[in-house]
């Protein structure tokens, strides 16, 4: 799979990358403060030392103009797509790896169903920050050097991918909704797909294991 950088032309339709902070301390505090497991991911909406940083109120105020957020991380290690995810509001990820995002567009989902083979990659750079908008098709970082992992800053609106609202399905993406703000579609192949997520992956379940070193 050829895979991109962030900086790249083509990245634009799905995001950019983030100017005008700092991620020093917060680069890290994640390192000091988050596991990096060797198999698996880990993700936490928010972490306590994370937040507590001067930079939390700078992307509350800045990045989101004044509204609540929350800063977590997804650490690990991944080289799959398994599932592709998007919120109603954009995504702030900041490499303290070199990672791979695997992303396509809200805009194809078709019935209900996405085509993987539309999933592009792209590079981020340790020490990067991108904005993944809204419509972007997303999910678990993979790690851009083979065996290395990785660990992500994850910045979202506060309650993301917390508990799901209890309501009565009265359209099709209803049923896609597995926590708040958090809309899926999984692959027939990955775990999620197993514990009862919608099924609306077609194609291959895409690993880069082979286009990384």
């Amino acid at each position: 799979m050829i895979i991109k950088n962030v900086r790249d032309k083509e990245f634009k339709k799905y995001g950019k990358v983030v100017e005008g902070y700092d991620w020093t301390e917060l680069l890290n505090t994640l390192n000091e403060v988050s596991p990096k497991p060797e198999a698996g991911t880990v993700y936490k909406p928010g972490d306590e030392a994370l937040e507590a940083l001067p930079i939390y109120q700078e992307l509350t105020d800045r990045m989101y103009g004044g509204m609540p957020i929350q800063i977590g991380y997804c650490n690990g290690s991944n080289t799959r797509l398994n599932c592709l995810e998007y919120h109603r509001d954009s995504e702030v990820d900041v490499a303290a790896d070199d990672i791979v995002l695997l992303v396509g567009s809200e805009q194809d989902i078709e019935n209900g169903l996405y085509d993987t083979s539309k999933v592009e990659a792209f590079l981020c750079p340790k020490g990067t920050g991108v904005e993944l908008y809204a419509t972007t098709l997303h999910y678990a970082p993979c790690e851009a050097k083979a065996g290395a992992g990785f660990r992500v800053i994850i910045v979202l609106p506060k309650g993301t991918n917390t508990e799901k609202p209890a309501y009565e399905p009265q359209c099709e993406e209803d049923h896609w909704m597995t926590a708040r703000n958090k809309w899926l579609l999984a692959h027939p192949e990955s775990s999620e797909a197993a514990k009862g997520a919608r099924v609306g992956l077609v194609g291959i379940n895409i690993d880069i294991k082979n286009s990384i070193q």
